[in-house]
């Protein structure tokens, strides 16, 4: 149905009812005047949808209860919070620590020679037994002495408790 004169009129003689519904319900008259507003902005948008000839202000009223009730849902999920004092306590620790200490394992990755990046990545990260890892890498098993000697010369913080017992690559015989 489309907004005709004396629908429009109706509507407007409908406003001083809705407004004192309006306060009962929210109690505030600012907000009331916005339920009120509210209603009337959905009641034209929707217009299309009222029945001819049926009770224009039960529509009217309808609609500024079921607006009041939506909002009433989400108001009071939500927390009255002007200075932020709530908010503070909500707060969770930075997760940034775990990306430093990688950061960290990596600066001190890059200072070992390659061999022993090798050694220690095959190791550490992928499983392989130490004596796997040598014949990977092309070279012997190191006795724990020379382990702790190596650890000892590359002084980067690790937080590894063990080293692998790898040395340097050997030559290798006739291949």
């Amino acid at each position: 149905m489309p907004l005709t004169n004396e629908l429009r009129d109706d509507i407007l003689a409908s406003v001083p009812s809705l407004r004192a519904f309006a306060i009962s319900l929210s109690g505030n008259g600012d907000r009331a005047d916005d339920l009120v507003q509210e209603t009337l902005l959905r009641a034209l948008a929707n217009i299309d949808s009222f029945q001819p000839g049926s009770n224009l202000p039960a529509w009217l009223f309808t609609i500024l209860r079921n607006l009041f009730r939506s909002d009433y849902r989400k108001r009071r999920r939500e927390v009255e919070d002007a200075d932020g004092s709530y908010a503070k306590t909500l707060k969770t620790q930075p997760a940034q620590s775990a990306h430093l200490e990688f950061e960290e394992f990596r600066a001190a990755l890059e200072k070992l020679p390659q061999d022993q990046r090798e050694a220690l990545i095959l190791v550490g990260a992928s499983g392989f037994s130490y004596e796997d890892a040598a014949a990977i890498c092309g070279c012997a098993v190191a006795p724990s002495r020379a382990a702790s000697t190596v650890r000892d010369r590359n002084s980067a913080p690790c937080s590894m408790s063990t080293a692998p017992r790898i040395s340097a690559p050997m030559k290798r015989s006739g291949r």
